[in-house]
């Protein structure tokens, strides 16, 4: 076993995958006073302004740098289905992001809320919603992954909800931080180690 060391730029994160292989018996809905709309071909800023309101403390990034034509191409294929969450007044609080294109599965590609609205659960109620929708006709397998840069409870959440572990994967990536695809001061719970140097 050894230590690997990491450029101050780069990030590095155990990826954990999980997935269901069975529809989760029904159960009442847990309440909430969001709801959900579908965003069919999403306008992309508006999408990545929702991206980075939801992803920013994570440091997600990835549909942030990624070219308009790219980008345009997966929210806008109908095997994708993007959702906002909307609290009572409207506004956009959270995200769900669904991906059929595989024959048979569904990946839970995105699902996220403000950070103001975490411990209410909201989560429960999302995820029973995002399990509603992808659990289609012919789904044998609903999956997702998450991450150690992702919120602390975010794991035990996905494993409470019925999903398994799979698969573990260390990746590594130039931290959005560094780059000014994010500003140095988002997620300080992840040290910024390219200010340092």
């Amino acid at each position: 076993m050894a230590l690997i060391p990491v450029a101050g730029d780069t990030l590095a994160t155990i990826v954990t995958t999980l997935e269901m292989r069975t529809r989760p018996p029904l159960r009442p809905s847990p309440g909430s006073r969001l709801r959900l709309v579908r965003w069919d071909k999403p306008a992309l800023d508006k999408y990545r302004a929702l991206f980075r309101r939801i992803g920013g403390p994570w440091l997600w990034f990835s549909r942030l740098v990624m070219a308009d034509d790219a980008l345009s191409a997966i929210v806008h294929d109908p095997g994708i289905m993007v959702y906002a969450v909307l609290d009572p007044a409207g506004i956009e609080v959270g995200m769900l992001e669904l991906d059929s294109r595989q024959a048979g599965a569904c990946e839970i590609s995105y699902f996220g809320l403000i950070p103001e609205l975490a411990g209410q659960g909201h989560g429960r109620w999302l995820m029973a919603e995002a399990c509603a929708r992808a659990w289609a006709k012919g789904v044998t397998r609903v999956w997702l992954h998450t991450c150690t840069l992702d919120h602390p409870s975010a794991l035990g959440f996905y494993r409470a909800q019925g999903f398994v572990a799979v698969k573990r994967t260390i990746e590594t990536f130039p931290d959005p931080r560094a780059s000014g695809v994010l500003p140095p001061e988002t997620a300080p719970q992840i040290p910024y180690l390219a200010k340092l140097g």
